[in-house]
C-alpha cells in the first residue's frame, strides 16, 4: 500500500477519534470499579445486609476481572477490538441496569458481576489498538494518558458520586450510569477501526518505517492459533514472567491500600473525617504520574526497564516511609504528599504493557496483554483477603503498621523481579 502525505494526515486524525471514545469507555471502567466503595453502605442498608455480604459486592469485581483477561485478548486479536468492546460495552450497560431495578440483594449481586465481566472487555482491546494505530514511541505516553483518564472516572466515583446518592438515590444512579454505558457501543461501533488497512490506509509500521528511512522489506507477519499465542506468552520465560511476578505484587498492594485500607487506617487512626482527600490524592498522584512515566520511557529515556526499576524503588520508599511513620505524622499536608507520591509513582506501572508489548509478535498482542494482565488483578484480589487476616478490627494502630511492613517487603521482591525484566534493543 502506498504511503503519501494525504494518507498518513488521514489516518493521525482518525486514531484520535478512536482513542477519545476508547479513553470514555475506560473512564467508565474505573467508575464502575470503585463505585460500590461510595454506595456500598446505601445497598446495604436497601436490603439489610451487612459488611461482608458488600465486601463480597466489592471483591467480586477483581475476580470476574481477573477471570476475562485472557478472553479479552484471544477475542481482541481473533475477533477485533471494536467487536469485543462493543458488545462487552452493552453487557456492561444491562448490568447496570440490573443493579438499578434489583428486587433483591442477590439480583445486585447478578448486576455487577455482569457489569464486571463487561468493563473487564475494554482496556486489552484498548491496548491491541494503541498498538496498531500508534507509533512504537507513542505506546506508553498514550497507556500512560489512558490511566489518567481511567483514574479522573474513579475521582468522579469518589465525592461526585456521593452526592449525587444522597440526592437521587442510588437505583437512580446506576439507571443514569446504564444509560451513559449503553450509548458508548454504538459509537464505538461506528467510529473505531480495528487495523487503518479497514479504512485504505497503510499500517503505522509502514508509515514508521516510511518516516525512518528504511527500505528493507516488512517483516512478515505470523500467524498463531489461540493455544499457540497463549503458549507463547506463558513459557515466555524472562520475557514474562519477572513482570508476571512483579505486577501481581505492585498492583496487589496498590489495590489493598487505595481499594480498601487506607479508609479505615486514616478514619480509624488519625480520625480525619475528610479522609476521602487521602484517597483523592492517590487518584491525583496517578493521573500526574502515569503520563510523566510513558514519556519518560517514549522520549526521554527511551527505555521501558529504566522508568521500571525507577518507579520501582520510588514506590517502594514510600512504602517504607508510610510504615516507619505509622501513627506519628499527624500533618494533614505531609499525609496528602505521602499519598500523592504513592499514587505518582505507583502508577509507573504503566510502562509495563509497552514493555510487553515490544517482546512478542504483534499478531498476538492482545493474547500476551491479556496474559500479563491476570496477575495484577489476581494480586489485588488475593492482598485484599490477606490484609484482612492481618487488620482484623481496624482500629489497632499496631494491626495497619504490620501490615506495611509486609507491603514493604514484598516491594523488595518486586525490586528484584524488575531488575530481572529483559526489553527489545530499541
Amino acid at each position: 500500500m502506498d504511503v503519501t502525505k494525504e494518507a498518513i494526515d488521514r489516518l493521525l486524525r482518525h486514531r484520535w477519534a478512536i482513542f477519545a471514545i476508547l479513553a470514555l469507555a475506560y473512564f467508565l471502567v474505573y467508575f464502575h470499579r470503585t463505585s460500590t466503595s461510595v454506595v456500598g453502605s446505601d445497598i446495604g442498608a436497601t436490603f439489610g445486609v451487612g459488611a461482608t455480604s458488600i465486601a463480597l459486592l466489592g471483591s467480586s469485581y477483581f475476580f470476574v476481572y481477573t477471570v476475562m483477561q485472557l478472553p479479552s485478548g484471544i477475542l481482541a486479536d481473533r475477533w477485533g477490538s471494536r467487536n469485543t468492546v462493543s458488545l462487552f460495552l452493552v453487557i456492561a450497560a444491562i448490568g447496570s441496569l440490573i443493579t438499578a431495578l434489583a428486587p433483591s440483594f442477590e439480583a445486585v449481586m447478578v448486576g455487577r458481576i455482569l457489569t464486571s465481566a463487561g468493563v473487564a472487555m475494554i482496556y486489552i482491546p484498548t491496548m491491541r489498538i494503541l498498538a496498531l494505530w500508534f507509533r512504537s514511541d507513542e505506546f506508553a505516553s498514550l497507556s500512560g494518558i489512558l490511566l489518567a483518564v481511567g483514574n479522573a472516572g474513579a475521582i468522579v466515583a469518589a465525592t461526585p458520586l456521593a452526592v449525587m446518592t444522597a440526592s437521587y438515590g442510588w437505583q437512580n444512579v446506576y439507571l443514569l450510569l446504564a444509560l451513559l454505558t449503553a450509548i458508548l457501543p454504538v459509537l464505538c461501533y461506528i467510529i473505531v477501526v480495528d487495523r487503518p488497512s479497514q479504512r485504505g490506509l497503510p499500517d503505522i509500521q509502514t508509515i514508521e518505517r516510511f518516516e525512518t528511512g528504511v527500505t528493507d522489506p516488512a517483516p512478515v507477519v505470523e500467524t498463531f492459533t489461540v493455544m499457540e499465542g497463549v503458549k507463547t506468552a506463558f513459557m515466555g520465560g524472562r520475557k514474562f514472567w519477572p513482570l508476571a511476578i512483579w505486577f501481581f505484587i505492585i498492583y496487589g498492594t496498590i489495590m489493598m491500600y487505595q481499594g480498601l485500607q487506607m479508609g479505615p487506617y486514616y478514619r480509624n487512626i488519625y480520625g480525619m473525617e475528610d479522609y476521602s482527600l487521602m484517597i483523592t490524592m492517590v487518584g491525583v498522584g496517578i493521573i500526574a504520574g502515569s503520563p510523566v512515566s510513558g514519556l519518560l520511557s517514549d522520549k526521554i529515556l527511551k527505555s521501558r526497564r529504566k522508568v521500571l526499576i525507577a518507579g520501582t524503588l520510588l514506590y517502594t520508599a514510600v512504602w517504607f516511609v508510610l510504615w516507619s511513620t505509622a501513627g506519628q505524622l499527624d500533618s494533614l499536608a505531609i499525609q496528602a504528599i505521602i499519598n500523592f507520591l504513592f499514587g505518582f509513582f505507583g502508577g509507573w506501572f504503566i510502562v509495563t504493557f509497552a514493555q510487553i508489548k515490544e517482546m512478542f509478535p504483534l499478531a498476538i498482542v492482545g493474547t500476551v496483554t491479556a496474559s500479563l494482565n491476570i496477575f495484577p488483578f489476581a494480586g489485588g484480589a488475593l492482598f485484599q483477603v490477606a490484609s484482612g487476616l492481618v487488620v482484623t478490627s481496624g482500629t489497632e494502630l499496631a494491626e495497619f503498621k504490620t501490615l506495611w511492613g509486609y507491603a514493604f517487603l514484598c516491594m523488595l521482591v518486586a525490586c528484584v523481579a524488575a531488575y530481572l525484566t529483559v526489553e527489545k534493543e530499541r
